[in-house]
């Protein structure tokens, strides 16, 4: 039974291709996205592997004791012949939009969310952790964009975000969510306050059917090549597109814990979340998610939820 829970975020500084395979699109390879919205995601059993290998590292020099936290965390290895004894008592959902960076004329560019996805976050946060947030979600404003009081991506009362334009509105509650998000959702990037300024500038409410657009069309599409070794050209049809999340995406993902499972342990739920946010701060504050790994894509900067 599911006692505690928290939420992991993860904000991208390297375009990251997290992906399903082959596409039928024009695109050879495209992003995972939620059938409904088509919203980009990265399902939890991707983050919750890429949180144990981070923090196992090389399993040979764990500690026998290091070793048995690490199992009851995330279950027994396949490797030693014990993966069906009992289940993890951490538990990751899938990784959800927060913020979509879109290029701006002026700002150079914008945190844009929507209606549906702060809604979404509202749900989520407030089901797990049982606690009311500081900010309400604005209503009634369906066909401007909201902008914060002090917004550097809107002139004359409008915003071009790409090739589209929207006239906008300055809204109080819009400063409320930006700073909220500054203050317990964007990690600490040792460069001042720098982006928690940008966000509280820069942080625009899209209505929903536009922000859909934006995810689904304003993605960053890299074209790669495999080069022939012998003769150091391209190799024939080898030539490939692929679709990754852009550089200052914000995603959230929602950690849950139950009791241990393991025979013989009485480590709670409680103190199982507490020990994989002090394993996984001791490894650092990035983590590798989805794929081009040697080629530096994925480096994502987390902070976990209080």
């Amino acid at each position: 039974m599911i006692t505690e829970t928290t939420m992991l975020y993860l904000y991208t500084e390297t375009p990251l291709h997290a992906g399903t395979g082959s596409g039928l699109s024009s695109i050879d390879l495209p992003i995972q996205r939620e059938r409904t919205t088509q919203y980009p995601m990265i399902q939890g059993s991707g983050i919750k592997g890429k949180l144990r290998a981070t923090i196992e590292g090389d399993r040979k020099l764990l500690s026998d004791e290091q070793r048995n936290l690490v199992n009851i965390i995330f279950g027994p290895s396949s490797e030693e012949g014990k993966g069906n004894e009992h289940a993890g008592a951490l538990i990751a959902g899938d990784a959800r939009i927060l913020l979509f960076p879109v290029r701006s004329l002026d700002g150079v560019f914008a945190y844009t969310t929507s209606y549906d996805v702060l809604n979404r976050f509202r749900r989520d946060i407030e089901r797990g952790q049982n606690t009311s947030l500081s900010w309400n979600v604005p209503t009634g404003i369906k066909d401007k964009a909201l902008i914060t009081t002090a917004s550097d991506v809107q002139s004359n009362n409008m915003l071009v975000l790409e090739e589209f334009s929207f006239e906008t509105q300055s809204d109080p509650a819009v400063d409320q969510i930006a700073s909220w998000i500054a203050e317990n959702a964007l990690p600490t990037f040792g460069t001042d306050a720098y982006w928690s300024a940008k966000v509280k500038s820069s942080l625009v409410i899209l209505p929903n059917d536009d922000f859909r657009d934006f995810v689904l069309y304003a993605t960053e599409i890299i074209t790669r090549v495999r080069i022939s070794r012998e003769t150091k050209t391209v190799e024939r049809g080898a030539l490939w597109t692929e679709e990754h999340l852009p550089t200052d995406t914000l995603l959230y993902v929602p950690i849950y814990a139950t009791n241990a499972r393991k025979d013989g342990s009485t480590m709670k739920a409680k103190e199982v979340l507490a020990q994989a946010k002090t394993l996984a701060k001791e490894q650092g504050s990035f983590l590798q998610l989805g794929g081009d790994e040697t080629v530096g894509r994925g480096m994502v900067r987390t902070r976990w939820g209080s």
